[in-house]
């Protein structure tokens, strides 16, 4: 019953709108306008930017973010272990390639998307990285471009959640600049049609579950995309071992990718597409995930830590909460929450429109994930001792964040490429 209810409302956007929900988000515009006390949760009242369907999907995500994902989180981080079965019900509730229309997708608004992987992230990072990985990454390159054969052919499987995508850029020798990878493609000497794909990717979220790899490679010196289905792989070409301790995401599964003559039929490169183009624009969609979901966390963190300070007595039977460099840690941390959202929703409104360039995208990736780590540091410190126990979730998500900051362009790299765009001057190399 409950994913029922889900998916009709994430599906609000472009099919059914019923009145009940129509009536539930009308009176909570009502209440919002109607207020005359600063809500610290909403301080500049960013729902009223908001279309009803989004505040309709945005309660959506949040009660499956809370009911499914919040009481598995900790065992998850503790054994370092992603349940595969998440993926279908992201897939139920609708939240697979949710901005894609057609191929059993929701067709929702960009910001709906952003508010989705807002509420995933404010339980983990690592549940919202493998639903970017899945939606923006895997399905966003298949969609954008594929040939329509192989859009109807994996589309609505990797909707469902039932076939798993990854991506696979970055490698052992190459992060911020995949120009110089060293994978490659070539044609098969052997057999008409078919290419072989020789190399190593790190890193890759998703890898070692992947049914679909999407995978750039170096073709006579240009960079194509191609789509890897692993039961098509002969035995040995083919590995993708999971990276096993890591400090964070742990809750997310993360791996290599180790091809040695994978064998790809023509139909299976992406025909249109070459240089970083194709995986720059896959990135930035992530991206854009990425600024919406840090502020959730950001969130949580500023929620138990203002709980936390509320309930823990100290200097004559005080709650922390009444001490001013608490108080200056949590209004610091909820002003930054707040301009960050309020960022997140007009490039969102930008990217809907087709006004949106990819430095947008620099700014906001770089602006959250920077500040959600170091607010999330900083509220850390309100919990003393505590915070290194997992129960209290703060240290999980300092982790977290900081990897969150480092990967799909590390913020120094989205300053460079601000920097370039401010004063036209190459500062790569």
């Amino acid at each position: 019953m409950f994913r029922t209810v889900v998916r009709s409302h994430i599906r609000l956007a472009k099919h059914l709108q019923p009145s009940s929900l129509r009536t539930e988000s009308q009176w909570l515009r009502t209440q919002c306008r109607a207020a005359s006390t600063f809500d610290y949760k909403d301080p500049l009242q960013l729902r009223n930017l908001l279309e009803d369907e989004e505040i309709a999907i945005a309660s959506t995500a949040k009660e499956y973010s809370q009911q499914k994902l919040l009481p598995r989180v900790l065992a998850a981080y503790r054994d370092e272990n992603f349940d595969k079965s998440i993926l279908k019900e992201m897939g139920e509730a609708g939240f697979l390639g949710a901005t894609i229309t057609g191929y059993g997708c929701a067709g929702v608004s960009d910001v709906a998307m952003g508010l989705i992987t807002k509420e995933v992230e404010r339980v983990d990072s690592g549940y919202r990285s493998a639903l970017s990985v899945q939606s923006s990454l895997s399905m966003g390159a298949i969609h954008d471009f594929g040939t329509e054969e192989l859009k109807e052919q994996f589309l609505p499987k990797m909707a469902k959640g039932t076939v798993v995508g990854c991506f696979g850029l970055t490698e052992p020798n190459h992060g911020s600049d995949p120009g110089s990878m060293e994978t490659t493609a070539r044609v098969d000497p052997n057999r008409e049609g078919m290419y072989l794909l020789s190399g190593s990717k790190t890193w890759i979220t998703n890898s070692p579950i992947a049914d679909v790899l999407i995978v750039w490679a170096k073709l006579d010196g240009k960079i194509r995309g191609f789509l890897v289905e692993r039961d098509r792989c002969p035995p040995g070409t083919l590995e993708t071992p999971a990276i096993k301790n890591k400090t964070g995401l742990r809750a997310s599964i993360t791996g290599m990718i180790h091809m040695d003559n994978v064998p790809v039929p023509k139909e299976f490169m992406f025909p249109d597409v070459e240089g970083l183009r194709g995986p720059f624009a896959c990135l930035n969609n992530a991206r854009y995930g990425i600024a919406w979901g840090t502020m959730g966390a950001l969130e949580d963190c500023i929620e138990r830590a203002r709980e936390y300070s509320l309930s823990r007595k100290q200097f004559k039977g005080n709650p922390l909460a009444k001490y001013q460099l608490i108080q200056k840690k949590l209004a610091d941390a909820v002003t930054d929450a707040t301009f960050g959202l309020l960022a997140c929703v007009q490039v969102g409104r930008l990217k809907e429109q087709g006004l949106l360039v990819p430095e947008m995208i620099s700014m906001i990736k770089r602006q959250n994930c920077d500040r959600s780590l170091a607010h999330a540091r900083h509220l850390q410190e309100i919990f003393g001792g505590n915070a290194v126990a997992d129960e209290y979730h703060i240290g999980r998500h300092v982790a977290n964040l900081f990897v969150a900051q480092t990967y799909e362009g590390q913020s120094d790299i989205h300053s460079l490429i601000l920097g370039r765009a401010i004063t036209g001057v190459q500062a790569f190399c």
